[in-house]
């Protein structure tokens, strides 16, 4: 199925700018906002940061993209949909990987208590060192990002 089909499958108009979203984000590493316009605009000439903005709305929505927002860190995007995968989060550089559930159906972890909702989704970031910053020992560690406290 090609990128204009999934989007007239979402409902969505077909335009070059939601093409060319679609394109960056999937070729991408979990990219931001800024880099999403940067290359799209590379791609198909003026968009606008807020066309940009619109668009990942309208792309999130119908489910064509998905926004994470780890901890100190701008929205990411990525084109990986529907599955149940986390994502591990290098506090150094900020580079994210994705992390495949280990166990079970989704939401892939159990809270103790559910305080009465139907849980069906569980958002886990686990956070470290990729391995390039692990190599680099002299490099100051000061993060990235920090993960949320207690």
């Amino acid at each position: 199925m090609t990128d204009a089909d999934r989007l007239r499958g979402a409902g969505l108009r077909v335009t070059s700018a939601r093409l060319a979203i679609l394109q960056v984000v999937r070729a991408g590493n979990h990219p931001g906002t800024d880099e999403i316009a940067r290359a799209a605009r590379d791609r198909v000439g003026h968009v606008t940061l807020q066309a940009v903005y619109e668009a990942l709305n309208a792309l999130t929505t119908a489910g064509l993209l998905r926004r994470i927002g780890p901890a100190g860190s701008p929205a990411r995007y990525e084109s990986r949909t529907g599955d149940n995968h986390q994502h591990i989060v290098c506090r150094r550089c900020g580079t994210i990987a994705d992390a495949d559930c280990a166990t079970g159906p989704a939401p892939c972890l159990e809270p103790a208590a559910s305080a009465g909702f139907a849980i069906d989704r569980a958002e886990v970031t686990f956070w470290g060192l990729c391995p390039q910053c692990r190599a680099l020992k002299d490099l100051p560690r000061e993060p990235v990002a920090q993960s949320p406290r207690p």
